[in-house]
């Protein structure tokens, strides 16, 4: 039944034991069932290599951009009301590209940003051959040929496959627990000032995955002559650590002090 499982799914040993389990069975050990399949010649991890979604965002992640649509409920004058973010993630970096909010997400807007998107990415330097993103109705045939126009790729997500788009889902996450859902927003402007300031915090001070995460800003790691960074101490004062706040300690970063 391993062998069986293995041979018509190209799953990896622990999908087996779980479907084994959801069948009934009681599956032996994870070594047992690795042993069985690589007895078969048979790969106890689900297939890697060309041709798979892992190969290709190592092989794209320095020009692929996923894009995504962030829906939040604001207080305005007339009651609430939904605003809309437009958010574009480099895979390479997880640098952000967010568009400033709009109540009406229509062809002309999302057309504007497309081309607000492309003058980012060639003024940042960060490549921009292809760009992600699902099959919401928001994302126009204008939209789509702006970013053709300026020789970009775009790539629709399969149905029902939100893992093909997780970075930029992730970074929406991170957005919402991290700083908007601290906030009863007022309005557009007032969503568009907590965005603009979390991206800040986001690229500068926020540790995460992305290539930039070695991005030290205490003026002891600052690399010295020669290119090479100063040596940093094993043991740090806790007096000599300190913290910088945004909105009102809802976001913080702490650094090493000058000496």
């Amino acid at each position: 039944m391993i062998v069986k499982l293995a041979r018509e799914n190209n799953w990896g040993y622990t999908r087996i034991m779980g479907e084994l389990k959801m069948l009934g069975i009681t599956p032996p050990s994870c070594n047992t069932v690795k042993n069985i399949l690589k007895e078969h010649n048979l790969d106890p991890g689900p297939q890697r290599g060309e041709g798979t979604w892992d190969e290709f965002l190592k092989v794209h992640a320095a020009t692929l951009w996923q894009c995504d649509f962030y829906a939040k409920r604001v207080l305005t004058v007339k009651g609430w009301k939904e605003l809309y973010l437009l958010v574009l993630l480099h895979v390479g970096t997880r640098r952000v590209f967010i568009a400033p909010s709009t109540f009406h997400p229509d062809d002309a807007w999302v057309t504007e940003q497309a081309n607000a998107f492309s003058k980012h990415a060639a003024d940042a330097g960060l490549g921009a051959k292809i760009v992600m993103h699902d099959r919401d109705t928001k994302y126009t045939t204008s939209f789509d040929q702006k970013l053709k126009d300026a020789g970009v790729k775009v790539r629709k997500t399969a149905f029902r496959s939100p893992n093909t788009n997780a970075y930029v889902e992730r970074f929406l996450q991170t957005l919402q627990q991290e700083a908007l859902d601290h906030f009863i927003v007022f309005g557009q402007q007032h969503l568009d000032v907590i965005v603009g300031e979390f991206v800040q915090y986001y690229h500068e001070e926020r540790p995460h995955q992305g290539m930039d995460n070695d991005l030290l800003t205490a003026a002891d790691s600052q690399p010295a002559k020669g290119g090479d960074k100063k040596p940093l101490p094993d043991v740090v004062p806790v007096a000599a650590i300190a913290c910088r706040q945004r909105f009102g300690g809802v976001l913080k970063h702490y650094y090493r002090q000058a000496a």
